[in-house]
């Protein structure tokens, strides 16, 4: 994993251009601890920062090579996890490999294939490739967005970087946030639209998308996209196919020539994910695997079971600890430490986020990379296999809006009257979530009930799904830490996406396909255990910070806070002694969160000196 950044440019000469070059580069360094280098040509300059987990030796970047006269030049973060069998292929068309990494098997990849390649790629990545004889650039980003690659095009000018950060570094980028900008932070945040920057004229390349740009424009196109098709496989039949693609993408992601740990919650997900891996180690005598977990100061003294969070981790954890064999090690975390870590990780992400959700990530993340590289992680099976509490929620299958934010009022209540009037957060809402239906791909013939699930399964896809990809890439490489996800493997995805809602439910559980196809990896009592999300604090000590601290906010009379929310209705809540019934995003994000949000609201403006238009 890496950070890359760049800039294409027909109007100025990019060698002189070194200083600029390495300060975007240098606001990626957390993403690249190993290595930084660049390289620059008149029209085309890369930088690149390295974290090593392939081919310490023959995996450096920029990496350039030659073919027929022509030089191309690649930066790339992520990792191809089918790299042995493009290696294969490449070799038998001619190609000679000078080391070992998927880096130079991209690379010739696209020498072969052109934009292509693409369609050949297992694995998570955003990459950029210049023709220095055509003088054009190729960027790429994986299908399901795991990794990150924001852009800015103007007046035949490029950036490009892995966050948002590397762009702002220029000096030609100002940090100007308009209506639209404001609408994404207040009205849909921690969620983004896909494709939006937030500041004023920088883009995201969408996941499964590709972008080309020379002297006659930029050109984006989606090269993958979710196709809804009849599932001809029986319930038998199924089960075993997920099976299959599951265990065979786990192996897959353990490629590293460093330490490889597994993230386990003692949830279903994080469980079987270190299940498969524990099977991989004993066959090839991998010797031991290390697990880790995260937990709060006092959680087991004020733990409060809901309908989003029914119980707590910890002694599902110890069972399946012992179960597999592992060497478990528990990350334990203060209030007073998420409160400290609440703007690192609004920096992190260069946005305020999911506040100690985020926070508590990013330390934890931190303490595992004290001990290793590269982690595996259960992330993304609740969306692709319909795991969340809005899928089954009366309130949230039948809402006119995102399932995941139906306490819209919550938030809205606390904006002044003069940014709701210049944002009009309902109707944008309601444009957003309408955009997204009308891309919903139909199954001819599908209708009722089954055609709402597949609305909100790809509602949580391409909407829901992209926070927790964010907040799992920005929180992990803000330490220099490789997390995968193995279950975001494009193939499992596109097989579960249409099996039918029943396959989904299998003995009229949630996720109840995948309980299925883990049968005998697990024991019963894992393998059937209720959802539990990421855990959060229950600290009364937290919640009594994050009132005082905005509290003094409201009362600092430089805080740019302060023009947009309603004071009186912040002041209330800061005094409020009742949490919100349900969550006002997501499943843990209630009164605690949405003051800590306003605080990092509050630092982002400040520290990234946000022009408001």
């Amino acid at each position: 994993m890496c950070g890359i950044t760049g800039w294409i440019d027909w109007q100025r000469d990019l060698t002189r251009e070194a200083a600029t070059i390495d300060a975007m580069a240098e606001t990626l360094a957390c993403r690249g601890p190993d290595a930084s280098t660049r390289w620059l040509s008149p029209r085309a300059a890369f930088g690149h920062r390295r974290l090593v987990v392939v081919d310490p030796a023959g995996g450096g970047q920029p990496m350039r090579r030659r073919r027929g006269g022509r030089e191309f030049v690649l930066v790339y973060n992520g990792e191809l996890y089918n790299t042995p069998e493009l290696r294969r292929e490449l070799e038998a068309r001619g190609h000679v490999f000078q080391g070992h990494s998927d880096t130079e098997a991209l690379l010739l990849s696209y020498i072969e294939w052109g934009p292509a390649c693409v369609e050949r790629l297992n694995g998570i990545f955003a990459f950029a490739v210049w023709d220095s004889a055509e003088e054009t650039l190729f960027m790429a980003r994986d299908r399901l967005g795991v990794k990150p690659l924001f852009y800015l095009e103007r007046g035949g000018m490029l950036l490009f970087g892995s966050e948002l950060k590397a762009l702002l570094a220029h000096p030609e980028v100002e940090p100007v946030v308009d209506a639209e900008g404001l609408a994404e932070v207040f009205a849909l945040g921690p969620a983004r639209t896909p494709g939006h920057g937030v500041f004023r004229g920088i883009a995201e390349l969408k996941p499964g998308w590709a972008l080309h740009f020379s002297r006659r424009g930029l050109r984006a196109w989606p090269y993958w996209r979710l196709e809804s098709r009849p599932h001809e496989d029986d319930e038998a039949a199924t089960v075993a196919a997920v099976r299959e693609l599951f265990l065979d993408a786990v192996e897959r992601q353990l490629v590293a020539d460093v330490p490889v740990c597994t993230l386990l919650s003692g949830g279903l997900d994080s469980s079987a994910l270190t299940a498969g891996v524990i099977r991989v180690y004993r066959r090839d005598s991998r010797g031991e695997l290390h697990t880790y977990s995260v937990d709060y100061v006092d959680n087991d003294r004020h733990f409060r079971p809901n309908d989003f969070q029914p119980d707590a981790d910890g002694p599902w954890i110890d069972l399946v600890a012992r179960h597999l064999g592992t060497r478990h090690h528990r990350v334990c975390l203060d209030h007073a430490a998420l409160e400290e870590a609440l703007l690192p990780a609004m920096r992190a992400r260069d946005l305020p986020g999911m506040a100690d959700i985020d926070a508590s990530l990013l330390l934890f993340c931190k303490e595992i990379k004290k001990d290793a590289t590269v982690a595996l992680s259960g992330e993304c099976a609740d969306e692709v296999f319909c795991g969340y509490p809005w899928f089954r929620r009366e309130d949230a299958v039948t809402a006119d809006t995102f399932p995941w934010s139906l306490k819209v009022g919550e938030r809205l209540r606390i904006l002044s009257p003069e940014l709701k009037a210049h944002i009009r957060p309902l109707e944008y809402i309601q444009a957003r979530y309408r955009e997204a239906l009308d891309e919903v791909p139909r199954l001819p013939g599908e209708t009722g009930r089954a055609a709402r699930m597949r609305e909100i399964a790809y509602l949580t896809l391409t909407r829901w799904m992209p926070v927790l990809l964010d907040r799992k890439d920005r929180m992990s490489m803000a330490v220099g830490l490789e997390v995968r996800v193995p279950f975001c493997d494009h193939r499992l995805v596109e097989y579960v996406w249409n099996a039918p809602w029943e396959f989904k439910t299998l003995g009229g559980r949630e996720k109840g396909l995948l309980r299925r196809a883990l049968a005998g990896l697990l024991p019963d009592e894992v393998l059937w255990r209720p959802k539990s999300p990421y855990p959060k604090t229950f600290h009364p000590g937290y919640l009594g910070a994050m009132r005082e601290r905005v509290a003094a906010l409201l009362e600092d009379a430089s805080s740019p806070l302060r023009s947009l929310v309603d004071v009186d209705a912040v002041r209330e809540l800061t005094r409020s002694e009742t949490e919100f019934d349900i969550p006002w995003f997501g499943q843990l994000m209630r009164l605690p969160q949405l003051l800590a949000f306003l605080v990092q609201v509050d630092a982002w403006l400040r520290e990234y000196r946000v022009r408001l238009a």
